[in-house]
């Protein structure tokens, strides 16, 4: 019996890591659910998992939900902030941490988990983006164990050799191939972006994801920061990593070999897949996704991915390339800019500029410590939000 820690239960991820959860009782317990704000979904997950915690951000919120508790006579503790989730996250009796925080909130919990050497079911790109030097050092020096959950990386990380980190070249990888679908916006005219509004943006043609996400796919941000994840979690340099675009999403990614095989992973476009792969690695447990029909597939299409109409996606090349806090940097302006979009004071196209302008007036310094980073996201932050207020991009 595995006992969870769950950050970002209410999330997408997070539900369906309690789907996962539901369907092998006898394997894992939830053991704290952690959400930002959404007290009703918290509750009713406690409610059927009976958690020894539940944590929200905010003290009134978690208030409310222990008195709600209390009449239904449930035994979860209520914790608040960001200090519970770090506790939770590395007491001695969580075995695992699901990851699946967005954004830079998660950062800390998760280096918490690494510095007590759990086994870390990585949903949460950020904290490699952030801090990817910092994180990566503190699951070596304490032992723990780091699974990816995003179906790209965890797609390569099956189709990688057992022994990878020995080094790509000694395993004769040639190329990473990290797939992406293109968001919703591969084909339109560039003359059409400016007019894109959130709901757009965020009807993604194949996954189900939170909002945050599904613009950053439509810009091809996400899968600009998972170059920068698949950096730090193959040990990976840039012109080793390349994006295909393939818009059916069967293909999750794959490895290109010097002897001309390429190794891929496939599946029906489900994030219960790469969860259930993390949760049992290394074996292999039921995740409730249909199998995949090849008869149905019909066909498979690549293309590479446009520069110019992925502006985000080149940015985060130029920011791996930089190193330093650039990476973090870019993350903060870019958090600003979606949050500023999908409230209507950014234009679409605005996204990448706000991302671009703030990577300029804000010059990246060394990653010396977690206080490093933390101090460039904060100011980053401030400068994307001035901006926003100021309309330059409006």
């Amino acid at each position: 019996m595995q006992s969870i820690t769950v950050l970002g239960s209410t999330g997408s991820i997070g539900l369906s890591t309690l789907d996962v959860i539901r369907r092998h009782p006898d394997r894992y317990r939830a053991f704290a659910l952690c959400a930002h704000s959404q007290v009703d979904k918290l509750y009713e997950q406690c409610l059927e998992f009976q958690p020894s915690f539940a944590v929200l951000r905010d003290a009134k919120l978690a208030a409310q939900l222990a008195e709600r508790f209390v009449a239904v006579g449930l035994k979860t503790e209520v914790r608040h902030g960001i200090e519970a989730l770090v506790e939770l996250s590395s007491l001695s009796e969580v075995d695992a941490v699901m990851a699946a925080i967005v954004g830079a909130a998660g950062l800390e919990p998760t280096l918490a988990a690494a510095k007590a050497g759990k086994k870390i079911m990585l949903a949460n790109k950020e904290v490699l983006v952030m801090a990817g030097e910092l994180f990566m050092r503190a699951v070596r020096e304490h032992g723990a164990t780091l699974l990816p959950v995003d179906s790209e990386h965890n797609a390569i990380f099956q189709s990688l050799p057992g022994d990878f980190s020995r080094g790509l070249n000694q395993c004769g990888v040639q190329k990473i191939l990290l797939t992406a679908s293109g968001g919703p916006f591969r084909n339109t005219p560039l003359v059409d972006l400016a007019g894109v509004t959130p709901e757009q943006a965020c009807a993604h043609p194949n996954w189900v994801m939170g909002r945050k996400i599904s613009v950053d796919s439509a810009t091809m941000m996400n899968k600009g920061l998972e170059v920068i994840e698949a950096h730090w979690l193959f040990n990976a340099p840039p012109e080793m990593i390349q994006v295909v675009v393939h818009p059916q999403s069967v293909i999750h990614s794959a490895v290109q070999y010097v002897d001309g095989s390429v190794l891929a992973q496939m599946g029906n476009p489900d994030m219960r897949t790469p969860i259930a792969f993390s949760m049992a690695w290394p074996e292999r447990i039921a995740s409730g996704v249909e199998p995949l029909d090849l008869f149905k597939i019909a066909h498979l299409d690549f293309v590479a991915p446009d520069f110019e109409r992925f502006r985000c996606l080149q940015l985060a090349y130029d920011v791996l390339r930089e190193g330093g806090t650039a990476p973090a940097i870019l993350n903060a302006a870019n958090e600003v800019a979606v949050a500023a979009f999908l409230d209507g004071h950014l234009p679409f196209l605005g996204i990448a500029k706000l991302d671009e302008a703030v990577l300029q007036a804000l010059p990246a310094g060394p990653e010396g410590s977690l206080a490093d980073v933390l101090a460039a996201d904060s100011e980053a932050r401030r400068i994307a939000g001035k901006m926003v207020q100021e309309r330059c991009f409006a």
